[in-house]
């Protein structure tokens, strides 16, 4: 799997669309046991000049920091609030099928459900072997 050389990756970070020969390498992005953290990732990227501005204008540094924080807390709360219909549609603009992202993470992810599931039932759903009473 090809990957996208620094230039690409900002790009694609700011939401721009890569060429057709990494589309693989975005399915990857996109449903990696890390895709949260990448996505994350993307969102500082584009939060991260805002931030700068802040920081270059005039006034107190004490409310400049202020302003950094809350563009990073704003930020990042909104990015990490849609991160599964963003991921989607990055998976979408680079020719797959909507729903794909969800579909593959989930496939991925069944075995460790479904032992957890097992775990919960083993435990909680069991019939008690004996009834106290009061």
């Amino acid at each position: 799997m090809q990957r996208p050389n620094p230039f690409q990756w900002l790009w694609y970070a700011v939401g721009g669309r890569l060429p057709e020969r990494l589309a693989p390498w975005v399915l990857h992005d996109v449903t990696a046991r890390t895709w949260v953290w990448r996505h994350a990732a993307r969102g500082i990227v584009v939060l991260a000049p805002i931030a700068a501005a802040c920081l270059a204008l005039p006034g107190p540094l004490g409310l400049r920091l202020a302003m950094v924080l809350l563009v990073a807390i704003v930020g990042v709360y909104f990015s990490l609030s849609y991160v599964d219909e963003s991921c989607e549609l990055r998976a979408v603009k680079h020719g797959y099928e909507h729903g794909i992202a969800r579909v593959t993470r989930d496939a991925r992810n069944e075995k460790a459900e479904e032992e957890a599931r097992a775990r919960y039932a083993a435990q909680f759903r069991a019939e008690p072997t004996e009834r106290t009473s009061r």
